[in-house]
């Protein structure tokens, strides 16, 4: 992400920064786990949804009871309610006449505490005590270790999952939740991309920020060139802002030599499509906020420069595009599909330009959608050759309050695109992104970030069913990461968004595991910091505590992690600079610059350079034998 004012407006502080997002018949909980539950299929059906995401049997780390307090699904409003257990005479536990209030506060307090004993001690697993189960445990991961055999070949299919904003913390906070959610202590549960079986670690910094934005970084681990902030697709002579740096300075992204080399490709992201992240696969501007013509200034359009949703449709033919951002795409004052009745969901375009149908014209089998059920219905139609989709005027809903009927989640979105794409024989190129993961974080609201990141991770095992590792690289990365972190010593199984530890800070308050080092969760009154509670920490709404005042968190500049799994995999180990990534998806598909790769192609498959001899052979065959029916009398 780039600047706190482009990343997250300020008017959207204290709400979930969608229209229409009026409040449910159901709360957003119950709402899920009913469609989920009326739509799940029996055990072992192919199209069952991952245990991450079967909330009919999720548990929440919040519903739990709390020191006498039962804390149910959140209601309407998006609050958890706590119900006070009543008071009953003929109770076993009520032998004694019901304490006064400064007791009843003391047993709540003993409760809780108890509470996070019994989550910490009386849940361990009793094998985990002995040494025989660890040692096994390991001998166990270390025969796997030695009979791991990289994949020589080339690369099919090219897939990258980019979780926006992933830093190593949210990885393993995210793996914790995940676990929670399946009623596990947590920490031991593995996530799909745990299971990759190479990793490395990627350098995020931009040419000129040692912290980056997401902009840069695109162009880095997409095009395999480091580049400025806020600039995407161009290199680092480019400066942002200065249309005239543009020309002559564009670096052409993987994604685009796939599409050059025959592949079908396709763009799904949670994020509007123009955004940073995925605008880096097919756009070359100076400024990433130039969605469209109405966020550029007069003098860039003079010079000839083009706002991103313009090359959307322009730059490269991508074949799927899945995500948000469709009022970028239409006339000013278009009323918006979905929310015809706000004016400011409308479309933007000052030009009078309407791009998707420009876009439609352009393929007799190009499809536009804008909600799940065509969505569905188009993924289904093998006269589709060409599918746009786009669910909300700007970024999509948190998964967390998506109404399933109405939007894809990035699983579904996931899903079309590679059955859609899987239709080449020459294979395709996907881009996936979790991009709100990001926006949970400089929202300083973790629980919106990390249930995204499950989401995030629950789309790359749904990818990992989908296609064969002998053919497909898959890697899984993160742009950059945040000032995001969780310690304080809690005990195992204690809700990853709970209170830190079981004593106080140097200032007699509580505090909660997760923290940021800054941003709009700073919260001290007259020099004191507020003393959080099990249940606000609990609520899905919470802003966790920031040390610095800002109005948007910011990023972190550390290294961020690389998963990799199928064909050259191998070739991610290390510590690289974030640009080696599209260097080694080129590499492995025998993309330009490396079209003379020397890999032999996958098992069945027929490599372009094998395609390229056998018609070269053919033709010199035809031509001797025709000089030699002309040579006879």
């Amino acid at each position: 992400m780039g600047e706190q004012k482009a990343e997250w407006p300020s008017k959207h502080r204290t709400q979930d920064p969608h229209p229409g997002e009026a409040v449910p018949s159901l709360s957003p909980l119950r709402r899920r786990a009913t469609m989920a539950s009326a739509r799940t299929p029996g055990p072992g059906h192919p199209s069952q949804p991952h245990p991450a995401t079967s909330l009919q049997t999720a548990r929440f780390p919040f519903q739990r009871s709390r020191g006498g307090v039962r804390v149910e699904p959140e209601d309407e409003g998006g609050t958890p309610r706590f119900n006070q257990e009543p008071f009953s005479p003929s109770s076993p536990s009520t032998a004694f006449p019901p304490p006064g209030p400064a007791m009843q506060r003391a047993w709540v307090l003993l409760l809780l505490l108890g509470l996070r004993l019994q989550l910490s001690f009386g849940v361990i697993p009793v094998e985990e005590k002995n040494p025989a189960f660890w040692n096994q445990k390991a001998a166990e991961a270390l025969e796997v270790a030695k009979k791991l055999q990289p994949i020589q070949t080339s690369a099919k299919n090219l897939i990258i999952f980019l979780g926006d904003g992933m830093g190593v913390t949210t990885v393993t906070a995210t793996r914790i939740l995940k676990g929670q959610m399946g009623g596990h202590l947590g920490p031991e549960t593995p996530l799909a991309m745990d299971r990759f079986p190479y990793m490395a670690l990627s350098k995020t910094y931009n040419v000129d920020r040692q912290v980056p934005d997401s902009a840069g970084t695109a162009t880095a681990y997409l095009c395999g060139v480091k580049a400025n902030y806020k600039t995407i697709g161009l290199s680092a002579a480019a400066r942002f802002d200065q249309c005239n740096t543009t020309f002559g300075n564009e670096v052409i992204s993987v994604m685009h030599r796939a599409k050059k080399a025959g592949k079908s490709v396709g763009v799904v992201t949670t994020t509007s499509v123009q955004h940073a992240s995925p605008a880096g696969t097919y756009a070359h501007t100076v400024n990433r906020d130039w969605y469209s013509d109405a966020e550029m200034s007069a003098s860039a359009l003079q010079e000839g420069c083009k706002d991103i949703s313009l090359q959307l449709i322009s730059n490269v033919d991508i074949d799927v595009v899945l995500g948000g951002g469709r009022k970028f795409m239409f006339p000013k004052g278009t009323p918006d599909p979905e929310y015809p009745d706000n004016r400011a969901q409308s479309g933007r375009r000052l030009d009078g330009q309407d791009l998707v149908q420009k876009w439609l014209m352009k393929h007799q089998g190009s499809r536009y959608v804008w909600n799940h059920t065509e969505l569905i219905q188009a993924s289904l139609d093998p006269a589709v050759t060409h599918l746009m989709g786009l669910f909300e005027p700007e970024h999509m809903k948190y998964d967390f309050y998506r109404d399933p009927t109405q939007d894809p989640s990035l699983e579904e979105m996931t899903e079309v695109a590679v059955r859609m794409l899987s239709r080449n024989p020459r294979g395709f190129y996907l881009f996936v992104e979790g991009g709100r993961i990001d926006h949970g974080h400089h929202d300083s609201v973790a629980y919106r970030a990390l249930t995204e990141a499950v989401m995030f991770d629950s789309a790359i095992d749904k990818a990992d069913q989908l296609t064969s590792e002998q053919d497909t690289l898959t890697i899984v990365t993160a742009d950059h990461s945040h000032v995001f972190s969780f310690g304080g010593y809690v005990p195992r199984g204690t809700s990853i968004f709970g209170l830190g530890a079981a004593f106080n800070a140097l200032d007699g308050r509580s505090f909660t595991s997760i923290l940021y080092g800054n941003g709009p969760g700073y919260q001290l009154q007259k020099g004191v910091r507020p003393d959080v509670t099990d249940r606000e920490s609990g609520d899905p709404k919470y802003r966790q505590q920031a040390a610095v005042p800002l109005s948007s968190e910011t990023h972190g500049g550390e290294d961020v992690t690389i998963f990799a799994r199928g064909p050259q995999a191998h070739l991610v180990h290390g510590v690289q600079e974030q640009n080696y990534i599209a260097h080694v998806m080129a590499f492995a598909g025998c993309l330009e610059p490396y079209t003379d790769c020397g890999l032999a192609p996958p098992a069945g498959q027929s490599s372009a350079a094998s395609r390229g001899q056998t018609s070269a052979l053919m033709l010199l065959l035809a031509g001797t034998m025709l000089m030699v029916v002309t040579a006879e009398p």
